[in-house]
C-alpha cells in the first residue's frame, strides 16, 4: 500500500540564567532582529513530512472523488480530488494509522505508515463497493525499499529498531552505519564535524564540540543519520548530519518502564551499572492537549570500579536526562508545541597514572537546558510555516569550587621515582564556563504545480559564552615522560563575549513527470560576528631566549559569511535500479574556545595562555561530492554501492610565534589558533539490507576508505613546538584512518517470541606514530626521521547481542495484540566474545605503554539483565 517515498557573570558563578527582565528584552531583541537581519551558526531540520496519494475504485482501479483520508492519531485530513488525488501536509513524524472511506465503499484502516522529516510518503489505497455498511478493513503497509528521492547517503533508525539495539544512549547508532567508526567519525572526518539536532534546533556544546546533551532513548520516534549529501536547510557541519526527532502525545495513554543492572548476578565482568527508564504520555484534554514525559537514570562505577572503591562511594558517575511536551491543536490548522530538555551528569575522571591518587583529579558536572516554544500554521493545502523560539544552556564546573580552587601559586602534583605514577597532590584543573543561547528560527514550505516544491527559512542566534579556566600541567617529552625542572604550561583562559550568526536558505525540489527522475538544489547564506578583537602584539627582545610582550592595540574581528550550494540528482535506470549524485559545499565555524581563549589574559596582562585564541578564524569548508546505485536484488534485498570524495581546506592547528626554546616573560606563550591544514577523504561503500523478512533481516556492509591531512588535532602545532619537531609538511594517514570496516546489524525472530539483534564489527589497524624511546626522554634512534602515524595497530574485532523475550497479557479494550500490555525480559552483551581490541599503543609499539595500561584496550565484556513493561 505505501509504495514510495519522494521528498520532501562580569562573572557570575552558579547564576545558569538571567534575570525575567533580561530574559525579556533579548526576547525583543530577537524579534527585532528577525525582521532587520539576515537570518546561523546552528544546523536546522525539518521534523515534519507529507502524505499524497491516489484513492481507487478495487475492482475498477477508477479514481474516488470526494474519498476522505484520515490521519487517526491526529485527525489531520484531505478529501480526494476528481482524480482520486489527496495530499496532508504538517504531519510531525512518526508511525500512524490511516483511514480511507467513502459513502458506498468499505473503510480501510492502513496501519504502520511511516512519515519522515523533510520527505513525502506516497500512499496508493484500493478500496471496495459495498452495498451495505461492513467493519473495517485493516491493512499494513510496507515501507519502499528504495527511497528516490534522497539523494545523499541517509541512514534511519526508529524507536522500536533502537530498543532493541544493543547501545546505551541514541548517538552510538552513528557507529553501526556503513562509513563510520564507533567514536563517531563519518567518512574520514572529526567526530565534532558532526552536527546533532533535536526537533529542528541543534544541541551542541559550542566550546568543545560534540553533542550537548543527552536524550532518553524512550522519547525517541526516530533518528536520521546524513553521512552525506545534506539539503541546504542543514548548516555547520562538514562531515554529518544526525536528526532526532521526539514522540508527541496522543489521544491514547501510554506508559512505559525500563531497568537493568549489570552486577545483578555478582562477578568480576562488571561496571556495577544501573540504567534505569520510564515514559508516560496521553491526553490533557482529548483531541487538544497532549503530553509526553521521559526520563532516563544512568548510575555506573565505571570499568575502573576496583581502583575507584578504594577511595570514593558508589556511584562514581550518575546522570539524568529527561524530556517534557506538551502539543495544543489551538485549531485544525494551528498546532503549537512547548518542550523542555534537561541533561543533568556528575562524574570523576580516570587515568591510570594517577590510580594510587584518584582524589587528585577533579570532579566533574555538567547541567544543560533547552526551552523550545513552536508555532505551527497551515496556511493552505499546499503552504506551511513553523516559527521556533528557543533558550538554552550549557553549564560546565571543573572542581568543586570552578576556579577558585587554584590558588595563585599553586604547586604541582609529584610523581614516583621513576616519572611513571602520580603519587600526591591535585590536578591542575579549575574553572566554569556558560553557553547561553537564545533562538529564533522560521521555515515555511509551499507545494507548488508541475511537481515542484520549495521549501525556505532563516534563523537568528545570540550567544552569551562566558568561561573561567585555570589550568596548568607539566611539559611532557614526546614519549609522554614529565620534565619536572621546566615550568609549567600555562593553559588557562578567562573570556566573556557575545557572539551572533545567522542564516538563510532555500531548497527546491522538481520530480520529472517523464521518467521519474528528481533535480534537488539549494543555496545557504551563513554568517558568524564574533563581536571580538585581537590584540595586536609586538614581541620586545629581554635577552637571547626571552622576549616580553607589548600589547600596542586592538584589531576588530571581521564578520564571517559563506554561500554554500547544494546539488542533487536521482535517476531511474531501469524498474529496479537508481543512480543518485550529489554535490555540495559545506561549512563550520570555529568552536568559540578556538575564537576567545587567552585573549583577555593579553587584553588585561594578568598571564599569557600557552595557547591563544583568535576571533578572525575562518570557517573550515568542505566541497564533497558521491555517486551510488541502489538496486532491488530481490523483492525485500536492496544493494547499494557509494563512491565519495571530501576535500577539507582552512582547518584549524596551532602556529607558533618564538622559538619553543624561549618565553615570553612571565608566562610560557607562544601559540595561536590559524586556519592551515588541509584533509583528503575518500572511499567507497557496499550495503546490503533485507527488510520485511519473514525470520531474518538487517544490514551489512562494507566499507574502504582512506583520510590523511596536514593534521589532526587542533593543538597539533603547539605540541610539536612543545617536543622540539619541526612542522610536517606533508600529508599523512590520520588516526581514523580505518581502510578496512566490515559490519552486519542482523535482526532474527526466532520462534516463541524471541528475538536477537546481533551485531558484529570488523576493522582493520589504524594508523600509529612508531618513533621509539629506551629512556622516556630521547628517542632511540637520534637520525630516525619522525613520520606521523607510520604503522598500524592490530585489526579489532566486536561482537555484541541483544536476546528478548515478550509475554502479552489480557488484550486491550480495542481487542488489538500490538495494544495489549507486554512485559520483555531482555540480555544485552557487550563484547560477547571478550576480545582485547586495541585503542592505541605508544611510540614505541607497545599496547598500553610503559604501564600497560588497560585502557589502551576498548571495554571488555559486560552482560546486562533487564526487563521493560508497556501498557
Amino acid at each position: 500500500m505505501q509504495d514510495g517515498l519522494i521528498s520532501r557573570k562580569d562573572f557570575v558563578h552558579g547564576m545558569p540564567f538571567r534575570s525575567i527582565r533580561g530574559f525579556k528584552t533579548m526576547a525583543s531583541l530577537l524579534v527585532v532582529a528577525f525582521f532587520c537581519l539576515p537570518i546561523r551558526h546552528q544546523a536546522l531540520s525539518g521534523t515534519t513530512g507529507i502524505l499524497e496519494g491516489f484513492v481507487r475504485d478495487k475492482a475498477t482501479n477508477k479514481p474516488i472523488p470526494g474519498a476522505n483520508v484520515i490521519i487517526v492519531q491526529t485527525s489531520q485530513g484531505a478529501a480526494a480530488s476528481d482524480e482520486g488525488y489527496f495530499r496532508i501536509h504538517n504531519i510531525p513524524a512518526g508511525t500512524y494509522e490511516v483511514r480511507v472511506s467513502s459513502i458506498g465503499y468499505q473503510t480501510v484502516t492502513v496501519r504502520n505508515i511511516v512519515i519522515r522529516p523533510d520527505l513525502t510518503t506516497r500512499l496508493n489505497a484500493a478500496i471496495t463497493e459495498s452495498a451495505i455498511e461492513l467493519g473495517e478493513v485493516e491493512v499494513r503497509a510496507e515501507r519502499p525499499l528504495i527511497q528516490r528521492d534522497v539523494t545523499g547517503s541517509l541512514h534511519q533508525v526508529e524507536q522500536e529498531k533502537m530498543m532493541k539495539l544493543p547501545v546505551d544512549k541514541f548517538q552510538e547508532v552513528i557507529g553501526l552505519q556503513a562509513g563510520t567508526t564507533v567514536e563517531g567519525n563519518i567518512r574520514g572526518g572529526k567526530t565534532r564535524e558532526v552536527s546533532y539536532l533535536v526537533d529542528g534546533l541543534a544541541v551542541q556544546d559550542l566550546v568543545r564540540g560534540g553533542l550537548g546533551l543527552e536524550l532518553p532513548k524512550s522519547a525517541i520516534e526516530q533518528v536520521s543519520i546524513k553521512t552525506g549529501g545534506f539539503d541546504a536547510e542543514y548548516g555547520n557541519a562538514l562531515s554529518g548530519v544526525v536528526n532526532v526527532v521526539t514522540r508527541t502525545g496522543g489521544n491514547t495513554r501510554e506508559y512505559f518502564a525500563r531497568a537493568d543492572k549489570d552486577d545483578l548476578f555478582g562477578g568480576k565482568e562488571i561496571s556495577k551499572t544501573t540504567d534505569a527508564e520510564f515514559f508516560v504520555s496521553g491526553p490533557i484534554r482529548k483531541d487538544k492537549l497532549h503530553y509526553v514525559w521521559a526520563n532516563n537514570f544512568y548510575l555506573t562505577d565505571t570499568r575502573w570500579w576496583q581502583d575507584f572503591q578504594r577511595s570514593f562511594e558508589t556511584r562514581i558517575r550518575k546522570e539524568l536526562h529527561g524530556l517534557a511536551r506538551f502539543n495544543y491543536l489551538v485549531s485544525p490548522s494551528i498546532r503549537a508545541d512547548l518542550q523542555a530538555l534537561y541533561s543533568l551528569q556528575s562524574w570523576r575522571d580516570y587515568e591510570f597514572s594517577w590510580r594510587f591518587n584518584l582524589p587528585g583529579l577533579p570532579r566533574r558536572r555538567q547541567e544543560a537546558y533547552r526551552v523550545t516554544l513552536t508555532w505551527s500554521h497551515t496556511v493552505s493545502k499546499n503552504a506551511f510555516y513553523s516559527i521556533n523560539l528557543s533558550q538554552s544552556l550549557i553549564h560546565s564546573r571543573i572542581g568543586e569550587d570552578g576556579s577558585a580552587g587554584i590558588g595563585p601559586s599553586p604547586s604541582p602534583y609529584q610523581y614516583d621515582a621513576f616519572l611513571q605514577y602520580i603519587i600526591s597532590g591535585n590536578r591542575l584543573w579549575a574553572g566554569e564556563n556558560f553557553q547561553r543561547l537564545y533562538t529564533l528560527k522560521t521555515d515555511f514550505t509551499a507545494l507548488l504545480p508541475q511537481r515542484f516544491s520549495l521549501k525556505a527559512g532563516g534563523e537568528f542566534n545570540y550567544y552569551d559564552i562566558e568561561a573561567d579556566l585555570r589550568k596548568l600541567e607539566p611539559q611532557l617529552t614526546y614519549f609522554g615522560k614529565p620534565q619536572i625542572d621546566l615550568p609549567l604550561l600555562n593553559y588557562s583562559s578567562r573570556y566573556h563575549y557575545f557572539p551572533r550568526s545567522g542564516s538563510l536558505y532555500i531548497q527546491g525540489k522538481r520530480e520529472s513527470g517523464y521518467d521519474g527522475s528528481i533535480m534537488t538544489f539549494g543555496l545557504r547564506f551563513d554568517f558568524l560576528d564574533p563581536r571580538a578583537s585581537r590584540p595586536a602584539v609586538e614581541l620586545i627582545p629581554v635577552s637571547q631566549n626571552e622576549f616580553r610582550e607589548e600589547v600596542v592595540g586592538t584589531a576588530p574581528a571581521k564578520l564571517k559569511y559563506r554561500l554554500s550550494p547544494r546539488f542533487g540528482f536521482s535517476i531511474p535506470w531501469t524498474v529496479r535500479t537508481f543512480m543518485f549524485i550529489n554535490y555540495g559545499h559545506y561549512f563550520q565555524f570555529p568552536l568559540f574556545d578556538y575564537l576567545y581563549a587567552g585573549l583577555d589574559n593579553v587584553k588585561f596582562r594578568s598571564g599569557v595562555s600557552v595557547l591563544r585564541g583568535n576571533p578572525d578564524l575562518k570557517p573550515e569548508f568542505t566541497k564533497a561530492w558521491e555517486i551510488s546505485l541502489r538496486h532491488n536484488v530481490k523483492e525485500n534485498v536492496v544493494a547499494t554501492l557509494t563512491y565519495f570524495k571530501k576535500d577539507t581546506r582552512n582547518q584549524i592547528d596551532t602556529k607558533t610565534f618564538v622559538p619553543a626554546n624561549s618565553r615570553i616573560a612571565g608566562d610560557f606563550g607562544f601559540a595561536e589558533y590559524v586556519n592551515n591544514p588541509f584533509a583528503l577523504a575518500s572511499g567507497f561503500e557496499l550495503v546490503f539490507t533485507r527488510d520485511r523478512g519473514d525470520w531474518v533481516n538487517g544490514t551489512v556492509s562494507y566499507s574502504f576508505m582512506k583520510a590523511d591531512g596536514l593534521s589532526e588535532t587542533e593543538n597539533q602545532g603547539v605540541n610539536y613546538a612543545q617536543w622540539g619537531f619541526p612542522v610536517f609538511d606533508r600529508p599523512f594517514y590520520l588516526s581514523w584512518d580505518q581502510r578496512h570496516t566490515l559490519k552486519a546489524d542482523v535482526l532474527l525472530l526466532l520462534p516463541g517470541g524471541i528475538a536477537a539483534n546481533v551485531l558484529w564489527q570488523f576493522h582493520t589497524g589504524r594508523p600509529y606514530t612508531f618513533y621509539p624511546s629506551r629512556d622516556g626522554f630521547t628517542p632511540e634512534n637520534p637520525n630516525q626521521l619522525f613520520l606521523p602515524n607510520n604503522r598500524r595497530m592490530a585489526r579489532n574485532q566486536t561482537l555484541d547481542l541483544y536476546v528478548s523475550k515478550d509475554f502479552l497479557f489480557h488484550g486491550s479494550s480495542s481487542g488489538r495484540i500490538d495494544e495489549a500490555p507486554k512485559l520483555t525480559i531482555y540480555v544485552d552483551a557487550r563484547n560477547l566474545l571478550d576480545r582485547l581490541n586495541v585503542r592505541w599503543v605508544d611510540s614505541s609499539g607497545r599496547v598500553g605503554g610503559e604501564l600497560g595500561d588497560p585502557a589502551a584496550f576498548f571495554s571488555p565484556r559486560r552482560t546486562s539483565v533487564g526487563f521493560s513493561i508497556k501498557f
